[in-house]
């Protein structure tokens, strides 16, 4: 069963449009997460931005290009499920992809996700994200941004540092079988 389920794996992996569309079915289920669920385990109304871990996951599989692309994709599907500003997320996760690609090194994505350099990742691609995003969102609304950013966007990032020991010790974990 274990040795089937490898050879489907590795079927899904080297089709690049089946990966894709797991990709895209992935960013949905975690958008629908994100809206529906996380309101339960949000602190002072901050939550982890799992479409961020994911967007960082996808640039540091793929590469920069993709990243950037499926940042934007995931911001602009966040933006509609959530009735926000629209295309402020969708900047925002492009960059955050652009920033996590630039650490993509061919075959060796599952090494830089299953160790500490992921947490590093995601917080400076968060830091990124967070920065655009509340400099979009507060710019139309008169409050000062830097308590603003301190409170949500340094909170959000690190809220979703913590999340991301998730992906990484799941990662670590299959490596080292």
């Amino acid at each position: 069963m274990a040795l089937n389920f490898d050879v489907q794996r590795s079927q899904l992996m080297a089709t690049p449009s089946l990966r894709f569309i797991l990709y895209a079915v992935v960013a949905l289920i975690l958008a629908v997460i994100h809206v529906v669920f996380l309101g339960y385990i949000s602190v002072s109304s901050v939550t982890p931005d799992l479409l961020l871990l994911f967007t960082v996951w996808v640039a540091l599989v793929e590469g920069q290009f993709t990243g950037m692309i499926a940042g934007f994709l995931c911001g602009l599907l966040f933006d509609v499920v959530s009735a926000d500003v629209l295309g402020a997320n969708a900047l925002a996760k492009t960059l955050a992809g652009f920033i996590a690609g630039y650490f993509w090194r061919e075959g060796f994505a599952m090494v830089t996700i299953g160790h500490y350099r992921y947490l590093m990742i995601v917080a400076i691609a968060g830091v990124i994200h967070n920065l655009v995003y509340y400099l979009l969102y507060v710019q139309p609304m008169q409050i000062d941004f830097l308590m603003f950013f301190l409170k949500y966007g340094v909170a959000t990032t690190l809220y979703s540092t913590v999340a991301a020991v998730f992906p990484m010790l799941y990662v670590n974990r299959r490596r080292d079988q």
